[in-house]
Order: C-alpha cells, then sequence, then structure tokens
C-alpha cells in the first residue's frame, strides 16, 4: 500500500559537454536520462518522477541544478539523503555529480518554488583559441570594450519584454525581470557575464551574450539596445552565442 509522497531534493552539477541537454529525449543522451537511469538503479524499481530549476541547452554546463524526486511511499524507511547522493554519484562520474541530497517538504517544486536562477557565461578574449578551455568558453579574438558592454546590459535591468532575446514558444510570455548583469574581465583573458532573474526564456543569456559582443566590437551603439527590446523581433537582435560558455551557476530558493 502506498505511503505519503516523499520528495528528495538533488543539487548537482555536470559537463553538459557529452549531452544533448538536459531534459529527456527519445535516442539522445540527455543529463535527465542520466540522471534517471541511476535513479531506478539505487530506488530499486521504485516509480519516481524527476523536477528540474531548469532545462539546459546542448553543450551547456551546471554548476548548480536542482532536482526534486518524487515517489509515493511504501513500506520501509527512504533511503539516507547522504547515501543517496553518494551512490548516484558513483553511477553517474565523471561527467555529473549530486553533491548534496536531502528530504523536501511534500509539494516542494525545483522549478516553481525557485526565486532566483544566475547563470554566467565565459568569452576567451585573445587572438588565438585554447584548446584545453574550447569545452568551457566561447573564443571571441575581436578585442571587446567591456565598459560599452556593461552600458548595453544596464539597459535590460528590470521588467521588459525580452522577445528579441528569446526563442518563442507558442502560447508563453517573453516578459521577465532581471535583477542585475555584469560583464566583468578577468585575469586569464576571460570575459565573464553574470545575469540574475527569476526565470529566463529558451536561449535569453545566450542572446543576450551575442548582442553584448555585438556592441563590444564596436558593431552596435550600446545605446541601441531599448530599441532593440521594443522591436519584439530576434531579427533585431544578434542571434545566439555558443552553449559551451554557458553555466547555470545557481538556484535560490
Amino acid at each position: 500500500m502506498a505511503g505519503p509522497t516523499i520528495v528528495f531534493r538533488l543539487d548537482m552539477s555536470y559537463d553538459g559537454a557529452g549531452f544533448h541537454g538536459y531534459a529527456r529525449q527519445p535516442g539522445l543522451r540527455t543529463v535527465q536520462g542520466e540522471l534517471e537511469q541511476a535513479l531506478s538503479r539505487v530506488l530499486g524499481g521504485i516509480s519516481f518522477t524527476t523536477e528540474a530549476a531548469g532545462r539546459t541547452d546542448a553543450g551547456v554546463h551546471a554548476r548548480q541544478q536542482v532536482v526534486a524526486v518524487s515517489w509515493e511511499g511504501g513500506p520501509g524507511e527512504p533511503p539516507a539523503p547522504s547515501r543517496l547522493a553518494g551512490s548516484l554519484s558513483k553511477l553517474l562520474a565523471p561527467e555529473i555529480t549530486v553533491f548534496r541530497a536531502a528530504l523536501a517538504p511534500a509539494g516542494f517544486s525545483a522549478r516553481f518554488d525557485a526565486v532566483r536562477r544566475t547563470y554566467r557565461y565565459r568569452i576567451l578574449n585573445r587572438e588565438f583559441p585554447d584548446p584545453l578551455r574550447r569545452h568551457i568558453a566561447w573564443h571571441v579574438k575581436h578585442p571587446l570594450e567591456v565598459e560599452a558592454m556593461n552600458q548595453a546590459v544596464g539597459h535590460l535591468r528590470g521588467e521588459h519584454d525580452f522577445a528579441s532575446f528569446c526563442r518563442r514558444a507558442e502560447g508563453r510570455s517573453t516578459v521577465r525581470t532581471v535583477e542585475s548583469a555584469v560583464w566583468s574581465s578577468r585575469p586569464d583573458d576571460m570575459l565573464r557575464f553574470e545575469i540574475s532573474a527569476s526565470a529566463f526564456c529558451h536561449q535569453m543569456v545566450r542572446s543576450i551574450t551575442a548582442w553584448s559582443v555585438e556592441v563590444g566590437r564596436g558593431r552596435r551603439p550600446p545605446e541601441s539596445t531599448p530599441a532593440v527590446l521594443a522591436a519584439q523581433d530576434r531579427a533585431a537582435s544578434a542571434g545566439a552565442a555558443p552553449p559551451q560558455g554557458l553555466t547555470l551557476w545557481q538556484v535560490d530558493y
């Protein structure tokens, strides 16, 4: 006889280079598919469902992805969280690590209970690429003006319709509220973009990054950013940056 619903919160990180994104897809290797296979082994065939804080595209990484695992409890005790995290990490290594597992309140939603998501994007800004960083950064050989890039993303803070920076999905709003967005230069030829919002629409961070690079190269003035927003048309922006530079950095509840 089924008992009350048991929910575990898993905090995990992964190298997305070898996956076709987070979400399960028939015939393709995905983070969700690998995680659910491992859960089936650890939980001994118990029927369960999973829900993630957000879906990442093919090639995108995560420092902190949060997944809720729910199932109808039966006889006996649920596995100890520390054992669950260790067993899953052993099965999923080296590309995926579950670094924390904890019992969550019934009804916990990894997606809808999140109040903030933070992404980071890395650009290697120098003449020659680096083979050792090809999976974690976008190589842009042209010099980029960070001050102009910051002026551009400054126009994106607050609530706006980001249709010019999102892949449209039928019936879904593209209105989002950006809390912070900052470019910074690092000592290893890297530029880092960090952006936080309660939620993002599809390819929003990569599209903002591509626009920032257009501005940083001097091809578009930063003060044209409000007009791009107002156009509500992807053709007005600059496409999307490559996926490998993007990392889901943190999810707050």
